[in-house]
């Protein structure tokens, strides 16, 4: 019998060994694994914030085309302020100063003027702000 208990002895030894040897394993792959599964959270919530972004980058571009289409008519309204020199100077030889123009005094210092040189100043003039 002590043969046999010396062979079950070494055989639990073995066994022991290779079960320490399989724990200490399993511990390492573990550590491992649970590294993985936090890369791979980390790579959902990435992927959730770049939809949120572009999320909100979508509507921005939409909220953009929106203020575009509506302020077209605004940006015409921007292009020009001021009247041309030569406008400036006729009003001037008929009296007409700077600031806002009455539309009679206008009317009567555009009276030598062809229908469309009229049109042509008024339109400069209410394209500037110039016409109360």
């Amino acid at each position: 019998m002590d043969i046999e208990e010396k062979g079950i002895s070494e055989r639990l030894e073995a066994a022991t060994t290779l079960l320490e040897r399989t724990l200490s394993w399993l511990e390492e792959r573990g550590s491992l694994l649970a590294g993985e599964v936090e890369r791979i959270s980390a790579t959902v919530e990435q992927s959730r914030r770049e939809a949120e972004l572009a999320e909100k980058l979508a509507a921005a571009e939409k909220e953009l085309a929106e203020l575009k289409a509506a302020g077209a008519p605004a940006a015409l309204d921007t292009l020009r302020k001021t009247v041309p020199a030569a406008t400036v100077e006729m009003l001037a030889k008929q009296g007409v100063g700077d600031g806002p123009v009455d539309v009679r005094t206008l009317d009567t210092a555009l009276a030598g003027l062809s229908l469309e040189q009229r049109i042509a100043v008024k339109s400069q003039l209410l394209r500037a702000g110039a016409i109360a």
